[in-house]
């Protein structure tokens, strides 16, 4: 229980320095809530989004899973990207992968790993579609590198195909999917040089009228 009891004393200190450094931060925060970017990333404990980007508490929208993974069929994460882009209008959605990802590596061996080796089949995919430029790799470590970025790539497409974000661009809203990732190694996030703004930027059979 000692870990538990210094959740609570550290949570205490936390809400001090706050009121300390505005007294009328809870008060704002408990009435406000329109932070301008959904962050879609890896449920590692070793990546905090706010911390990594400097945000507050209110500031960024979140949605974490193993390996950063968005799917057509995983309603979770359809819904926070429904509630984001409509109700809190995010400018900015941000898929971030990261370096030495457990999930990644798991998607490139061939052990059975039981229930996750279900939802890991969406990076083994993307695996297979880059199966030649992977195999090609000679080091595991960087192998894993490259198929956390292409899997980041992947993942920003799929947001940009589904339904929500192509009817928000179809209304004129003002919204953008990036893509980024992590280094365990430095603390520094890498711009992977994805940016879509507009239907335009994808496959003509993913754009919808």
């Amino acid at each position: 229980m000692r870990i538990l009891e210094k959740c609570f004393v550290a949570n205490r200190e936390w809400a001090a320095r706050e009121l300390e450094e505005d007294p009328d931060f809870f008060k704002h925060l408990a009435a406000v809530h329109r932070p301008e970017m959904l962050w879609i990333g890896c449920s590692d404990a070793r990546l905090p989004p706010n911390e990594i980007i400097g945000l507050r508490s209110g500031e960024l929208f979140v949605h974490r899973n193993v390996a950063n993974v968005v799917v057509h069929s995983d309603l979770n994460c359809l819904s926070v990207l429904q509630y984001a882009i409509e109700v809190l209008e995010v400018k900015h959605v941000i898929v971030c992968g990261h370096y030495g990802c457990g999930g990644i590596a798991t998607a490139l061996d061939r052990k059975p790993h039981g229930l996750i080796d279900n939802w890991l089949r969406h990076v083994r995919d993307v695996r297979m579609s880059h199966e030649d430029e992977l195999d090609a790799i000679e080091d595991p470590r960087e192998r894993g590198n490259r198929l956390a970025e292409l899997n980041v790539k992947a993942q920003v497409a799929n947001v940009c195909h589904t339904t929500i974000v192509q009817d928000a661009w179809n209304r004129g809203q003002s919204l953008a999917v990036h893509g980024w990732i992590f280094a365990l190694g430095d603390g520094l996030l890498r711009d992977l040089g994805l940016c879509v703004e507009s239907p335009e930027q994808i496959p003509p059979p993913y754009q919808m009228d």
